[in-house]
């Protein structure tokens, strides 16, 4: 069985059928993790959410940040922007089946066979991967309860912006999905730094991307992540980032997991942005 980590689609149907081409997907075989953002300002979310779900256990997904906001507005609690797609999905005749299989999915996932965590965006160098696991579980109970909704309704905000254990109620839980679907930068302390959002270099001093934090405690872990488009591909401190921009043009990748890790890529031609 071969195992391919694949980037953010954000609705890229088309592109990623290529991919899922070039790579030889076997669904009776293989199984392919999706590190967050399937859906949003690609042009076809519906056709990327049926497909993943129809998979069923050949495909594990993540929440990412996108992903989070469709949930919102789908619930009545986001609000929408210019650039969204995200109409199409609530429109949909099987919307309701759709958002709910999307509610039900995880913000992280750790797979001990082949030695590898996958997250949308980052963990802050607060946690080891047993913590993380444990924090993640905590939202994902929350998510399928009927306090859900009241979370939406307070969950755009960058606050708080610094892990402490005895955070409690929306705080806690806006903290850890913040983490898990926004990070891209903190400073060494671990103060999450979510307004920055370019390129290693962009940021001003004592801004650090997450992976390059001394003494992080899952430094020993290898991970897998998406979200930052601006970062490109390739291997850091025993992190692999996936997102190669297809959405604006740029790529959508693939890394295979079970075996030596191998980079896949089909060029994203036209630019998958429909608005």
């Amino acid at each position: 069985m071969a195992i391919y980590a694949i980037g953010d689609v954000q609705g890229c149907f088309d592109e990623l059928l290529v991919l899922l081409d070039k790579i030889r997907f076997n669904p009776k075989q293989d199984q392919l993790w999706f590190a967050g953002d399937l859906v949003n300002r690609g042009p076809k979310s519906v056709e990327v959410l049926r497909y993943i779900k129809n998979l069923g256990d050949r495909a594990v997904a993540v929440l990412g940040n996108h992903d989070f906001h469709l949930l919102a507005v789908s619930h009545g609690c986001g609000k929408k922007l210019r650039q969204d797609t995200l109409q199409p999905v609530l429109d949909a005749p099987d919307s309701d089946e759709l958002i709910s299989w999307l509610r039900h999915r995880p913000l992280l996932h750790h797979d001990e066979t082949v030695g590898f965590t996958m997250v949308h965006a980052g963990l802050p160098p607060q946690w080891n991967l047993s913590e993380a696991r444990q924090y993640a579980a905590e939202v994902e109970a929350l998510m399928r309860s009927d306090e859900f909704g009241l979370f939406l309704d307070v969950m755009y905000s960058n606050l708080p912006d610094i892990w402490n254990d005895d955070l409690k109620g929306f705080d806690r839980v806006r903290f850890i999905v913040n983490c898990m679907s926004r990070l891209r930068y903190c400073d060494q302390a671990g103060r999450l730094a979510l307004e920055y959002k370019g390129a290693p270099g962009s940021q001003p001093d004592g801004v650090i991307p997450w992976f390059d934090v001394s003494g992080r405690r899952s430094a020993d872990e290898s991970i897998v992540f998406g979200h930052w488009s601006t970062l490109g591909i390739g291997l850091r401190n025993n992190t692999w980032s996936l997102d190669s921009g297809c959405l604006w043009g740029g790529k959508l990748t693939a890394l295979r997991l079970d075996s030596e890790p191998e980079w896949f890529q089909v060029t994203c031609d036209s630019v998958c942005l429909s608005v």
